[in-house]
């Protein structure tokens, strides 16, 4: 009878043990499949992470040579800035050196054809402004002593060409007139077309400084549009 009934409780005991087996068999499953989900899904996402690093190597060494082409863009434009700077530049000095000379010939000009008018256009001839005494200067010209002399101007127009090398002293008396009517008109006619040239040459000499500034001011005015 004991015999009996330990069978039984060993029956009962092998059921329960059964019953926790088959319990803990389904968990186990249950385990293996949601590691598996894992598993799979840790797998897709290294796959994803690798084509994303594949993807953005790619994308850096894009970049890198999109930098070297700017950087090798950025160099050349450099040197065409400097290039163009250098060409303003000289262009600048060479139209300011032509007005400097033009403007110190057409001075010249006009000097010597008024000078030429005082002689033989007495009515085109445009004096020299008087000179202004100082205070001191006319309370002694009042009480009759004399103007200080004039200084001579240094030159014309910034030339060094000193005035005196073609000034004619206004205290010198013209040349004697000619001897006969028939010479004076020609000694006019020939002094008329001299000073016919020197208009012209201030004409010529007008134009080219007139075209010289537009030509300055148009470069200048593509050099900062370059900018």
């Amino acid at each position: 009878e004991k015999v009996i009934q330990m069978i039984d409780e060993l029956v009962v005991t092998l059921k329960k043990e059964q019953f926790d087996d088959e319990s803990k068999k389904e968990y186990c499953a249950v385990q293996f499949d949601q590691s598996d989900d894992k598993k799979k899904a840790f797998e897709r996402s290294i796959a994803d992470l690798e084509t994303l690093i594949a993807e953005t190597k790619e994308g850096i060494a894009t970049a890198t040579e999109e930098i070297a082409a700017l950087m090798k863009g950025i160099s050349e434009l450099d040197k065409s800035v400097a290039e163009a700077t250098e060409m303003r530049q000289a262009e600048n000095a060479e139209y300011k050196d032509l007005m400097a000379s033009n403007g110190a010939a057409k001075e010249l000009i006009l000097f010597a054809r008024n000078r030429m008018n005082k002689f033989y256009n007495p009515k085109l001839y445009k004096a020299a402004p008087k000179q202004e005494l100082s205070k001191e200067d006319r309370i002694m010209v009042n009480n009759g002593g004399t103007a200080p002399p004039t200084e001579a101007p240094g030159g014309i127009a910034g030339t060094g060409i000193s005035v005196s090398f073609v000034q004619i002293d206004s205290q010198v008396a013209p040349p004697p007139p000619p001897a006969t009517a028939e010479a004076y008109k020609a000694a006019s006619a020939e002094s008329g077309g001299v000073i016919a040239m020197m208009d012209l040459l201030v004409n010529d000499i007008t134009k080219e400084m007139t075209t010289a500034e537009a030509e300055e001011k148009a470069a200048q005015g593509n050099y900062e549009a370059m900018m």
